[in-house]
């Protein structure tokens, strides 16, 4: 006869953590759900004890990084919302209820005491006496300049400028300011001629000084040797295309315009100084063409130089053409880039312009009414007769052209045929019979071939015709006779035709 095999135990007694089986089967029946198995229940009960000591652990963390040493409410909210398990509502402890005993039940006297939560009472016409509270905005960003080239913009969002005490404005002694000593005169002239090289120093750094010296000695003086010229153009290369130069760029504007007001002064009659010009003019072309440099805050500097080259009476002569030629092109260029930004900047390039070639430069004293910056405005189409004026040098009227070729056909058409200039340069030209005047006439019959292209298969004027006489006719008025004589030579009766058309309409 076998023996019977052992009992197996109990659940109860297989679970023997602290949330007991028998509270699971009783949440079960109060949610209508009977005869719960006792596997079911066990393994329900490990579950929810397991629960408990992760959020009871994790609160406890809580409570060590806030150094105490009593656990709270607000401890197993914050685990509960670690865990990504939903908060306990009602007992948090930054609003704790209010519980009230209610009075005794006389019908009831085995219920215990019922405790309940007091609801609040709110006065409605307390509340719509009240202030009403204004919602504050919500935290926004905004963007302001910091410094523009160095300098901060006087702007709210700044802090404001701290202001430079003047050691000529202290306080007086005795109704009297007091009087330095030569030697500290002279001290402080000492100091006001070294503060250049001070602020040098402190805004370039090492490098860039370096560079700096290096790069201008490099470009000048002028020299025609391999290996001058290889620097030379290695260090207009290294201008036109390196993007560290920013801060470098207010020292190269000056040396520029230093360099063409030194050879300007000294008559520029020679082989040398044409040279400079064409290496400084090269410089300003390679600045603009360096799309890393701000050179706008810049432009009031560098223009003057280029006008200057462009204008100037007497430049070397085998440099002449070719210097006012190159810097016709590095003032277009110049306008093309920025007169979107500045809009006054070519009216303004272009009444300069026009003055140079339409009007006469004054001698002595200024007391002509119809004078524009110096130059006395000739609206006649002719050179003034006053004897206190004399014609514009055929040179400065040239590079007015070439100018006004360099700015567009639009300029050519307001300044050299409309604004008269082309009919002063020819009378000048006739009276002076040609002599020296080649470059001019030359600029003039660019302007014009700019105005209207050459035909590609020209045709002759015929002066028996008389559609032809009065081409030739109109020519005359529009352009004067030494000009017209040019144009009917040519033998272009389509270019002819072209330019009375251009400017008629």
């Amino acid at each position: 006869m076998s023996k019977p095999g052992p009992k197996p135990k109990s659940t109860q007694a297989q679970h023997a953590g602290i949330y007991k089986a028998d509270a699971v089967k009783d949440t079960a029946e109060s949610l209508g759900i009977t005869n719960l198995p006792d596997t079911v229940s066990s393994a329900l009960a490990s579950d929810v004890e397991y629960r408990i000591h992760q959020v009871v652990e994790e609160a406890a963390r809580f409570m060590r990084h806030a150094r105490r040493t009593t656990l709270t409410t607000a401890d197993i909210d914050l685990a509960l919302r670690t865990l990504n398990i939903e908060p306990l509502y009602g007992h948090t402890p930054h609003a704790p209820s209010t519980f009230r005993r209610a009075l005794p039940f006389p019908h009831m006297a085995s219920a215990g005491t019922v405790y309940f939560v007091e609801d609040e009472e709110i006065d409605f016409d307390r509340v719509l006496r009240e202030e009403k509270i204004v919602i504050p905005k919500g935290v926004n960003w905004t963007a302001h300049w910091l410094a523009v080239e160095g300098v901060q913009p006087l702007v709210p969002e700044n802090p404001p400028a701290i202001p430079k005490e003047d050691p000529s404005t202290s306080a007086a002694v005795n109704g009297k300011s007091p009087q330095p000593s030569p030697a500290k005169l002279q001290q402080q002239q000492a100091n006001q001629q070294n503060q250049p090289n001070q602020l040098v120093k402190q805004v370039l750094s090492r490098e860039l000084q370096l560079y700096y010296t290096r790069l201008t000695s490099s470009l000048l003086p002028p020299s025609t040797s391999p290996a001058d010229t290889t620097k030379r153009t290695a260090a207009l290369a290294s201008l036109r295309a390196d993007a560290g130069l920013q801060a470098l760029l207010p020292y190269l504007v000056k040396w520029v315009g230093d360099g063409v007001v030194g050879v300007l002064r000294e008559g520029a009659d020679g082989e040398q100084d044409g040279k400079t010009l064409e290496i400084l003019l090269d410089v300003v072309s390679a600045i603009l063409g360096n799309s890393t440099l701000f050179i706008e805050p810049y432009l009031h500097q560098l223009l003057p130089a280029v006008l200057s080259v462009l204008l100037h009476s007497s430049l070397p002569r085998s440099y002449a053409t070719h210097l006012r030629t190159a810097a016709a092109q590095t003032l277009g260029r110049l306008l093309t880039q920025h007169s979107a930004t500045y809009p006054s900047l070519s009216p303004r390039i272009m009444k300069a312009l026009l003055v140079a070639l339409v009007g006469s430069s004054t001698l002595g004293h200024n007391t002509n009414p119809g004078t524009i910056n110096g130059f006395a405005a000739d609206t006649g189409g002719t050179p003034s007769t006053d004897s206190r004026v004399s014609p514009k040098p055929l040179g400065t009227r040239e590079g007015a052209i070439r100018g006004l070729v360099g700015i567009g056909k639009e300029a050519v058409r307001k300044g050299v045929v409309e604004g008269g200039g082309i009919r002063i340069v020819g009378e000048e030209c006739a009276s002076s019979r040609g002599e020296g005047a080649d470059g001019v006439i030359e600029a003039v019959m660019m302007a014009l071939e700019t105005l209207q292209p050459p035909s590609d298969m020209p045709e002759a004027l015929d002066l028996s015709r008389e559609e032809d006489a009065k081409l030739i006719g109109q020519l005359r008025e529009l352009l004067g006779e030494f000009f017209t004589a040019r144009v009917v030579n040519r033998g272009d009766r389509g270019w002819a035709a072209g330019i009375i058309a251009s400017v008629n309409d």
